[in-house]
């Protein structure tokens, strides 16, 4: 596992984050956040998923695949949730069954967490990027401080 603080030039990072929450931007709505009834809510924008383009926005993340040095793209999707009256943790998941890296990027500062089964805790701060094995089993937190929580996931080779 590897932590990167600062991992997009500021100036992209802002672009990034202006752009998808801007008025133009397409989220949708999903009534769960990791299978039906665990009690969680969030809004996705899904780029890219089982083998195909999902959105006209898929460019806004070469920047990211280039750094990345991405071979292949399995899944991107950006995850907004709402704040919350309190910290609730959701059930422990692996992204895809597909062996590759996931990475993880917070594009705002809140006191959500993503929580590894080892024991491993990453506080959500803006523009850092958490990047792991694909079969590590992980999970989010609401959080209670901030409007929002903006989450970047990339699954890839």
């Amino acid at each position: 596992m590897r932590i990167i603080d600062n991992f997009l030039p500021q100036i992209y990072f802002n672009h990034l984050k202006e752009t998808v929450l801007s008025n133009n931007f397409d989220w949708y709505y999903q009534d769960c956040k990791v299978e039906k009834n665990d009690g969680g809510q969030q809004f996705t924008h899904v780029f890219f998923n089982e083998n195909k383009k999902q959105s006209n926005h898929l460019f806004l993340l070469e920047p990211i695949l280039k750094q990345l040095n991405t071979k292949q793209l399995i899944r991107a999707k950006l995850n907004f949730t709402h704040k919350d009256n309190f910290i609730k943790q959701f059930k422990y998941h692996i992204d895809t069954n597909t062996n590759c890296s996931t990475s993880i990027i917070y594009l705002n500062t809140n006191n959500g967490k993503t929580i590894f089964k080892n024991g491993k805790e990453i506080e959500s701060v803006a523009n850092r990027l958490v990047e792991f094995e694909s079969k590590l089993e992980h999970t989010a937190t609401t959080h209670t401080d901030t409007s929002y929580r903006l989450v970047l996931n990339l699954n890839y080779l």
